[in-house]
């Protein structure tokens, strides 16, 4: 088995570490939330004093951090630190263009790197069912693979450095765009006096069929595990999705691509969170398209 450095042990990172355990490896963690340190000691985490610590004696180095910054700023600090032949992986949501620096960082240092962004959410995470979207050379996508296996549903190889965020980055504008349809669908309907179960129905078996319906319908009901059941506890919070779709709008921009579907979706998540709902899934959307706070 594999001694794995696993940094940033939030939501996503402490599930997706104890699947790395469970799957047999020794997986030594470092995080800056005390809170956090002590649920992956809980579940077979070996915690270190800092991240040098951790990636010093690590086959693969894993890290699940906010933002591009972060995840500059720790490769700065550890690829200097990190053993002979280690791989690092960085499952965080970047902009490409970080995701790139972080490549070149670790190839400064004679390292291979992956960007491997999830999709999934928390559940998947904890599933051992994410989605990965890998981006880097065959070789380093190679090692990679058997790590990513435990916690993964679908591993896919996107191409070179950057093209597992590129990857993220347009998917998770499809998802922002198509919530915003099923949550305006459902709100006409109820104006029509439709009920939603009529809806579900129609939709989930029509051309209007889409993962933000039948998976993670966005009120109660039809699908009884979306977050619409649980008052919108997320899941995925409206404010990752705020961050997911300005990278979006950001890459289109650089690219010169039109979105104007994307840039409505922005600005609608980013009047959501502006509301103060930012802590709240991203399916709770529907609440601020019916006009309520």
């Amino acid at each position: 088995m594999t001694t794995i450095a696993f940094i940033g042990l939030g939501n996503m990172g402490n599930p997706m570490a104890a699947n790395l355990v469970k799957a047999g490896h020794t997986v030594l963690g470092f995080d800056l939330v005390p809170e956090n340190l002590e649920i992956a000691r809980a579940n077979g985490v070996t915690i270190a004093a800092d991240s040098g610590a951790a990636v010093k004696d690590a086959e693969v180095i894993v890290t699940m951090l906010p933002a591009g910054k972060h995840v500059i700023s720790v490769y700065e600090e550890i690829a200097p630190k990190a053993a002979k032949g280690a791989l690092f992986i960085d499952s965080s949501t970047i902009d490409v263009e970080s995701a790139r620096k972080a490549h070149a960082i670790a190839a400064s240092h004679n390292l291979l790197s992956v960007d491997a962004p999830v999709s999934g959410g928390t559940g998947g995470a904890a599933a051992g069912t994410l989605t990965f979207m890998a981006g880097g050379s065959k070789e380093a996508f190679t090692k990679a693979e058997p790590i990513l296996q435990p916690m993964a549903g679908r591993i896919v190889h996107c191409g070179d450095a950057g093209a597992g965020q590129a990857a993220k980055i347009c998917n998770n504008m499809i998802l922002g765009i198509s919530m915003i349809g099923v949550g305006e669908a459902f709100v006409l309907a109820e104006k029509l006096g439709l009920s939603h179960q009529a809806l579900y129905d129609v939709a989930s078996t029509s051309s209007g069929q889409c993962w933000s319906l039948t998976t993670y319908c966005p009120v109660p009901g039809p699908v009884p595990a979306s977050p619409a059941n649980r008052d919108y506890k997320p899941g995925f919070a409206a404010a990752l999705m705020l961050k997911d779709l300005k990278l979006s709008q950001e890459a289109a921009q650089a690219a010169g691509a039109a979105t104007p579907l994307g840039a409505e979706a922005t600005q609608l998540y980013a009047l959501f969170n502006a509301a103060g709902h930012g802590g709240t899934d991203f399916s709770g959307i529907i609440r601020f398209l019916r006009g309520e706070q």
